[in-house]
C-alpha cells in the first residue's frame, strides 16, 4: 500500500466536492496495485473469482466499513482506526489515521448516513460524529461502559440499516464453559441492542440496559443484516469436548461442537424464544462420534454429559436450533450480505484446536428469499454442503496457530462490500503481516 501521512490535496479537493447526498463512486477492479507487496502467504481462488491484494503493512486489520463516499474504514487492533481513499485504477490512493487508540481490537460501524461512526474496545463502546468530506471525528461519547472481561476480548458493535437509532453489541463467554451465562444479567455470551435516541448522558451499562437480543450465544462475533434488517449470526463454538455417558468419556473435539450460523431476528422486535443453547446444548458437526445416540445428525443439539434430568432431546423446544451448522474450530469472524441478499458471505479465522487445521477462508452461503418475504440458507439444516469456500490458505491443514493473531498462514477477518456492491473486500490480520484483498465475482 502507498502509505502516506495526510491526504494528497488532490484527493482532499474531490473529496470537499462530493455530497453525503450524491451516490457513492464507483471504481474499476485492479488488476495489480503499485507498490503493494505480493500475498504473503499461499492462497486458492474459486474459479469463478479474481482476487487483488490491495494493502499491505497493516496492524491487525479486524474490521472494513466504507462510508458513503466510498472511502474504506479500517479497524486495526491495538492502533485505531484508519481511513483510505482509492484512485481511478482502483487501487488505494491515499491513507489517513482517523483515530488512534492501543484498546480498539475489533468492532466498527457506521450509521447509513454517514454522520456517526461507532467502535469498542473489549469493556467500552464509543461514538464519533464523521465527516466522510474531511475525513476526521469529533466528539468522542461514551455510548456503552462496563462490558465483562475473558478469554473473548472482541465486542463487535452493528449499526441496524432499517432503524440507525439501534446498536447491537456482542460479547463472547468468558470462558470455555462460562456456565453462570444461562442467566442473561450476566452479560456474556449474548448480544443486546441499544437505542443511542434514548442513551443516558454517560452511556448504558451493559449488563443492566439495553434489550436481550438472543443469549446462549458462546462467541457470536459474526454479525450481518439481511435485506430485512433482520440479523443472522455465525458462533464460535466450544472446545476440547469429551461426551460422557454412564461414566465413559469419549474425545470428541475434532469435529464437534460445529460453529454454527443462528437467525436471531428483528432488533426492533427480539424472538419470543431467544436462548440459543450455551452452556448447555450444543450442535453435531460429525454424528458418527456419538455411539450412544444414533438419532443424532448434523444440525441437531447435543449435551456434553447426558443424565435422566437433561439429555440431548432436553434441548428441543428449549433452545433455538442453528439454521445451518460448519465445520468445528474454524471460527467465523466477519459477515456480509450481498445487495441482493441472495448469498451470506462469512470469513472463518481458521482452527488451533484439532489436526489437521480447518477453516481459513471466506465461504458463501446461498440464501432465499421464502414467500413471506423472510431469508432463509438454501441448504436444509442438517445439510454439510450448504456453503462453498471461495478463497482459502493454500494447505489449511497445514497451517499452525498457536495464537489468535499468530500462524503459518493468513487469518481472514474482516469482510465488506464497498457502498456500490460489486467488490468485496477480505482482510487478514496475521500480526507477521496486515492484508486487505479485494475480490470481484466474474461475469
Amino acid at each position: 500500500m502507498r502509505w502516506l501521512t495526510t491526504v494528497s490535496a488532490v484527493a482532499a479537493l474531490a473529496g470537499q466536492a462530493l455530497s453525503q447526498d450524491a451516490p457513492a463512486p464507483t471504481f474499476p477492479f485492479p488488476t495489480s496495485c503499485s507498490g503493494v507487496e505480493a500475498p504473503r502467504y499461499p492462497y486458492t481462488v474459486d474459479a469463478g473469482w479474481e482476487v487483488t491484494k490491495i494493502a499491505s503493512g497493516l496492524r491487525q486489520p479486524r474490521t472494513i466499513i466504507f462510508d458513503p463516499l466510498g472511502h474504506m474504514l479500517v479497524l486495526q487492533a491495538t492502533m485505531g482506526i484508519s481511513v483510505h481513499t482509492f484512485g481511478a485504477d482502483g487501487c488505494i490512493n491515499s491513507t489517513k489515521t482517523l483515530f488512534q487508540s492501543s484498546g480498539l481490537n475489533h468492532g466498527l460501524s457506521l450509521t447509513p448516513d454517514g454522520k456517526t461512526l461507532y467502535a469498542s474496545s473489549q469493556t467500552t463502546a464509543w461514538s464519533w460524529t464523521y465527516d466522510a468530506a474531511a475525513m476526521t471525528v469529533t466528539g468522542q461519547k461514551t455510548v456503552v461502559s462496563g462490558i465483562g472481561q475473558g478469554i473473548h476480548s472482541t465486542r463487535t458493535i452493528l449499526v441496524s440499516p432499517k432503524n440507525p437509532n439501534l446498536i447491537l453489541v456482542s460479547v463472547g463467554a468468558a470462558s470455555n464453559w462460562d456456565n453462570p451465562t444461562i442467566d442473561p444479567s450476566v452479560g456474556r455470551a449474548i448480544v443486546k441492542v441499544f437505542d443511542m435516541s434514548k442513551a443516558p448522558a454517560n452511556g448504558y451499562s451493559y449488563n443492566s440496559q439495553g434489550t436481550v437480543l438472543g443469549y446462549g450465544l458462546r462467541n457470536e462475533v459474526a454479525l450481518a443484516f439481511d435485506p430485512n434488517g433482520h440479523v443472522w449470526g455465525a458462533e464460535n463454538s466450544g472446545d476440547d469436548f469429551r461426551r460422557t455417558v454412564n461414566g465413559q468419556a469419549t474425545d470428541i473435539h475434532i469435529d464437534n461442537p460445529a460453529e454454527e450460523l443462528n437467525y436471531l431476528g428483528d432488533p426492533a422486535a427480539p424472538l419470543a424464544n431467544n436462548w440459543f443453547g450455551y452452556p448447555t446444548c450444543f450442535t453435531v458437526w460429525e454424528p458418527s462420534n456419538f455411539k450412544d445416540n444414533t438419532a443424532l445428525k448434523t444440525g441437531s443439539q447435543f449435551v456434553v454429559t447426558p443424565n435422566t434430568t437433561f439429555s440431548d432431546a432436553s434441548c428441543d423446544g428449549k433452545s433455538v436450533p442453528p439454521r445451518l451448522s460448519f465445520p468445528a474450530h474454524m471460527a467465523p469472524i466477519s459477515n456480509a450480505f450481498d445487495p441482493a441478499g441472495e448469498n451470506l458471505y462469512i470469513t472463518f479465522h481458521g482452527s488451533w484446536d484439532r489436526q489437521p487445521a480447518q477453516g481459513y477462508f471466506v465461504a458463501e452461503v446461498p440464501f432465499k428469499k421464502n414467500a413471506d418475504g423472510t431469508y432463509d440458507p438454501v441448504a436444509a439444516p442438517d445439510s454439510k454442503t450448504g456453503y462453498k469456500n471461495i478463497i482459502g490458505a493454500q494447505n489449511p491443514g497445514g497451517c499452525n496457530s498457536p495464537s489468535l493473531t499468530m500462524s503459518t498462514c493468513w487469518r481472514i477477518a474482516g469482510l465488506s462490500w464497498d457502498q456500490a456492491g460489486q467488490r468485496l473486500f477480505a482482510s487478514s490480520d496475521n500480526q507477521a503481516s496486515g492484508e486487505i484483498f479485494v475480490l470481484r465475482k466474474k461475469a
